[in-house]
């Protein structure tokens, strides 16, 4: 497997070993980090291991969501031939947009590859911030098409799912080394080495800022006479801490930072280590590194019960209420007094650090990439049609023409629950799905393909089954269906799949379309339509819905009668953050407008069906732009192309001239 990473956190060294553990496993992973950065105050420079894949790319400011990477270097990477892309950026930061918009802009210039990599975000933003423009919108434009997104606390994923994420969700720690960060050789966990006659020594280690918590601490060992306090770091506030430990009579001690060994034995120096983390409009604990670090060493943790420390923390330690001295110094005083409680909290940060360690981190990565390869591979390439999927549903809306009914029905009767709603309340209809074995609904009018859907929709033959809508000019055989329940069940952000198609010569057809828009219509007037090469839905003649996006989403929207129906759903999906792929080894048999042998008529209901879908999603600005690029186009079309084509497109110019939905009639004969 093949993985490119972005992450300008990895110009740490220490922060690259998930990297390397995965490479020891067979993962051909290219890391691409900054060349610099800013780590804590301090910058840090890219320094490469021999043989080791990363490149440091020049960046352009300093803020984690408001810096780019050098264009022309993440140009280059990108055109790397990869199974996977892991953004380890946040959805709403300015390298993410700037990644995810070279990567389309690549294939759009080069036509290559014809399917983008999946992709993975990482976040750990676990307040739930609106962003202004244009960050909120790129942050749900990533959300909604990222295939999976790695986050560091629960809340982090909560937020993103109410904010479009709709992929596989992975809660990935941040790592450790355990040969570093470890427990004393005598492990620390004898009674009779716990058991203490003098002050009870608590550590800190991290920034010295107010939202750490550091002046609540400082509070809670000034008024205790059995707690000495070791601070370790560097920060605002250093100045006040050593005034602070100055006047403490030795009971309050500053150290400068250190590095990883001298972290780890400060550590296993102490009796516990205070996390006293603060809750701020901006900032709530997003992990806390040195709670993981600090149980690897045996070393029981007092935290406060903020953000993430709950769920890194657990059970292995103690949590206290934020902002209370009292509380806190309770707590400091208990561990380091109770030698049997610090015992037990001993052992059981040790097992629980286990769950951290660049190993355990690396099974992590490694399987959300086996799950994006595999939820990819299955949206475009499933091949084990036994692979187990999903309770399908299958729903045809007919309308006359039992010739095609009875072919359409044959393969998937007895293999299915199968409804027929016919919109024509025709007795040789009836016939044909009766003695087929499918349910036969009779609307009594001609509500049109929506209409029809949502019949079937308010009756479910099996409610939790997702949807199979089939039309009755289209034969698909239960193997491919079952490719496409496969690829549901692989892709939980995936809200329709379709299958290839072909007519009845066996010409494939194009299944996967861009959604409309006013711009789109102006490059197909300008005869650059062929640009618009991306896949944003999948025509409904064959299409695989997921129950849960039906629920979500809603019933089909009966104004549009006929046409555009699907597209009007898939784009209301969209917005809700699921997505829609094309599932190539499935294929489905459509001769197409077989509903109708109307040709003028299908025309104009397909027209009228695009101005709905302009207006609706739109507005009337957006209508007259769309219709003004179609005028334009159809009347140069008319005047250069010969013979029927240029007829066609005279025609075409007088309906949206007129309007073309001030032009559709409904008569019986439509469908």
């Amino acid at each position: 497997m093949k993985v490119l990473r972005v992450s300008h956190s990895a110009v740490v060294d220490a922060w690259r070993e998930r990297e390397r553990e995965l490479r020891r496993r067979g993962v051909d992973i290219r890391l691409v980090s900054a060349r610099a950065w800013d780590e804590a105050g301090r910058v840090v420079a890219l320094v490469s291991r021999p043989g080791e894949d990363v490149v440091g790319v020049r960046t352009f400011g300093s803020h984690p969501a408001l810096f780019l990477f050098n264009p022309v270097a993440l140009w280059r990477e990108l055109g790397r031939d990869v199974d996977v892309l892991d953004v380890h950026e946040e959805p709403y930061a300015l390298a993410t947009l700037e990644i995810l918009a070279l990567r389309r802009l690549r294939r759009l210039l080069t036509g290559r590859p014809r399917h983008l990599a999946p992709f993975a975000l990482y976040s750990a933003q676990n307040i739930e911030k609106r962003y202004p423009p244009p960050f909120r919108w790129f942050e749900r434009a990533a959300l909604r098409r990222a295939a999976a997104l790695s986050v560091c606390n629960a809340a982090a994923g909560e937020i993103a799912v109410r904010k479009g994420f709709r992929g596989e969700m992975h809660w990935i720690p941040l790592g450790f080394d355990p040969q570093v960060f470890r427990a004393a050789d005598d492990t620390r966990a004898d009674v009779a080495d716990v058991l203490h006659h003098g002050s009870v020594r608590v550590g800190y280690a991290g920034r010295l800022v107010d939202y750490k918590g550091v002046r609540v601490l400082l509070d809670a060992v000034e008024a205790s006479d059995d707690l000495r306090l070791d601070l370790v770091g560097d920060g605002p506030l250093r100045d006040e801490v050593a005034a602070r430990a100055a006047r403490s009579d030795g009971r309050v001690t500053l150290h400068p930072g250190t590095d990883a060994e001298g972290l780890a034995a400060f550590y296993r120096s102490i009796d516990v280590l205070a996390v006293p983390s603060l809750v701020t409009p901006g900032w709530v604990e997003q992990f806390g590194r040195v709670v993981v670090e600090a149980m690897a060493c045996g070393t029981p943790v007092v935290a406060t019960s903020t953000g993430a420390l709950r769920d890194v923390v657990g059970d292995a330690g103690l949590l206290v209420e934020p902002d209370d001295p009292a509380a806190l110094r309770e707590a400091l005083e208990r561990v380091g007094r109770d030698p049997e409680f610090a015992a037990r909290l001993r052992v059981a940060s040790i097992e629980r650090a286990t769950a951290c360690t660049w190993a355990s981190v690396a099974d992590d990565y490694e399987a959300m990439y086996g799950s994006m390869n595999g939820s990819h591979t299955a949206a475009e390439t499933p091949s084990d049609v036994d692979r187990q999927g999903r309770d399908v549903e299958v729903v045809v809306v007919a309308y006359h023409r039992p010739d095609l009914l009875e072919q359409a029905l044959a393969p998937v009767v007895g293999r299915f629950p199968v409804t027929v709603v016919d919109n024509s309340s025709s007795p040789e209809v009836k016939d044909i799905a009766v003695a087929a074995g499918a349910r036969y609904l009779d609307p009594g009018r001609n509500g049109g393909f929506a209409a029809g859907v949502n019949h079937a929709l308010a009756d479910r033959l099996a409610p939790d089954a997702d949807v199979l809508l089939l039309n009755p000019d289209a034969v698909v055989q239960p193997d491919d269906v079952q490719r496409l329940s496969a690829a549901l069940a692989a892709d939980p952000g995936l809200a329709s799949v379709g299958p290839s198609q072909v007519d009845d010569d066996g010409t494939p057809a194009r299944v996967a379309w861009p959604f409309p828009t006013p711009g789109g219509a102006w490059l197909e007037a300008v005869g650059l339509g062929r640009l618009r090469t991306r896949g944003d839905f999948v025509i409904g003649s064959v299409l695989l819905l997921r129950a849960e996006a039906v629920a979500d989403v809603g019933e089909f929207d009966e104004t549009f009668f006929l046409y555009a129906e699907e597209t009007d759903w898939a784009r209301r999906a969209a917005t809700r953050g699921w997505r829609h792929a094309v599932v190539p080894d499935a294929v489905a048999t459509h001769a197409g407008g077989a509903t109708s042998a109307d040709e003028t008529r299908r025309e104009r209901a397909f027209h009228a069906s695009q101005e709905r879908y302009y207006r609706k999603h739109f507005g009337a600005l957006g209508w007259q732009a769309a219709r003004g690029a179609a005028l334009t186009g159809s009347a140069v079309r008319g005047v250069v192309l010969p013979g029927e084509r240029g007829a066609a497109a005279r025609r075409r110019a007088a309906l949206y001239a007129h309007g073309p939905a001030s032009r559709l009639d409904r008569p019986d004969g439509a469908a």
